[in-house]
């Protein structure tokens, strides 16, 4: 049986998902970003329980269709951007409807439907959340970070940051070093 969460979108979550279940005695094949496969039905006295036990930590048992589609295609996209180490050549659009097995434009229209924003904007939003982990790690220039992420060069990658985050991201980088000098000081 496969269960679908919302919400369960880093490593961390997926050990509170993990301990949901041994805590409930529920056994599982795997646990992925937005889903479970349990190795046998569960009732619904277990799918209540398991329910609250997730909410508890922010998590959320997912039932309907769409909703449920809409948490598969953003751990496609999770996935795609903070996991693997190079995003991929291939056209989003494609490499989501690959991926799932649809046609983009109806998984583009159920996205925004129930998510409000479109799927290009969760892709600009997650691409810029891992713009700003790489220039934390200083381990690569933006340079280095635009070729990786598929920007068409450092100016593109900017224009993008400043617009979702307000900030430049040299200016984003010299705060981090600032906020470190400071506890230094401390």
């Amino acid at each position: 049986m496969k269960l679908y969460i919302k919400y369960m979108v880093s490593l961390r979550c997926k050990m509170v998902v993990e301990t949901a279940l041994i805590k409930l005695r529920l056994s599982y094949k795997t646990i992925e970003l937005g889903t479970v496969e349990l190795w046998e039905e569960i009732t619904p006295t277990q799918w209540k329980a398991l329910k609250i036990n997730l909410l508890r930590s922010g998590l959320e048992l997912l039932d309907d269709k769409k909703s449920i589609l809409v948490e598969k295609i953003k751990a496609v996209i999770i996935e795609m951007i903070h996991y693997e180490d190079e995003v991929p050549k291939v056209n989003y659009s494609k490499y989501i409807s690959e991926k799932l097995g649809y046609d983009y434009t109806y998984l583009a229209n159920v996205f925004s439907e129930v998510k409000g924003m479109t799927i290009q904007q969760f892709i600009i939003l997650h691409k810029i959340e891992r713009v700003k982990e790489l220039l934390l790690y200083d381990e690569l220039n933006l340079t280095e970070i635009a070729h990786r992420l598929h920007y068409s060069g450092v100016a593109h990658l900017s224009t993008q940051f400043k617009k979702v985050t307000g900030l430049t991201p040299s200016y984003f980088k010299k705060l981090k070093q600032k906020r470190q000098s400071n506890l230094e000081n401390m």
